[in-house]
């Protein structure tokens, strides 16, 4: 099925997501993009259905073509204050302040979000995969996440985050076990089984 360029009659309808909710390390980030109404892609779709060099060929095309985008990554310091969720929304939110012209109507990937400044918004459970617009901005959350977790991964390569990008892997998990934890580790989160003790 054809993903539908618009949700609203709002003339600048902003798609945002985020990417890397449930990984144990790095930040979660969101986009938000701006689409012309002219705008067709036979490719693009919700991240998660792409391979990782689709996603990467996409992520340019993205960016030239679209009205506007914002990316905005939240770190693990403050997902661990204020919680995934609100670090998600504090995300999204934080990509829709970069677009310029502000958009007149957001529409969201999800089933959570709150009110950004007085611009209408609408919830859609699996928009990525519905609408242009949020599928673009999963493509570059994704995207401008995992450039993030390669750039880690030379500081820290036993965890092999350039392959698994801070996922729960049991890889990942076995690295931890051995290594301990570092600083782009979500202490909040439950990095090990409940049969295992780790001293944080």
């Amino acid at each position: 099925m054809a993903l539908k360029i618009q949700f609203s009659s709002f003339n600048l309808e902003c798609g945002t997501d985020e990417a890397g909710r449930g990984c144990l390390a790095g930040p979660v980030t969101a986009a938000a993009v701006i689409l012309p109404l002219n705008f067709k892609n036979i490719f693009l779709n919700d991240s998660k259905q792409l391979s990782e060099k689709k996603r990467f060929l996409l992520k340019p095309i993205i960016e030239k073509e679209c009205i506007s985008f914002g990316v905005q990554h939240i770190f693990e310091s403050e997902i661990d204050t204020i919680n995934i969720l609100n670090a998600s929304i504090k995300a999204m939110h934080g990509s829709i302040s970069q677009l310029n012209p502000i958009p007149n109507y957001i529409i969201v990937d999800g089933n959570r979000f709150k009110p950004y400044q007085s611009i209408p918004h609408s919830t859609i459970v699996k928009g990525d995969s519905k609408y242009l617009s949020i599928a673009a901005a999963s493509v570059l959350a994704k995207t401008y996440r995992d450039e993030f977790m390669e750039i880690i991964h030379e500081e820290f390569p036993m965890y092999n985050w350039k392959q698994n990008k801070g996922y729960p892997t049991k890889e990942h998990r076995a690295a931890i076990k051995k290594y301990g934890i570092t600083k782009y580790h979500r202490k909040s989160f439950r990095l090990l089984p409940e049969q295992y003790q780790l001293d944080i």
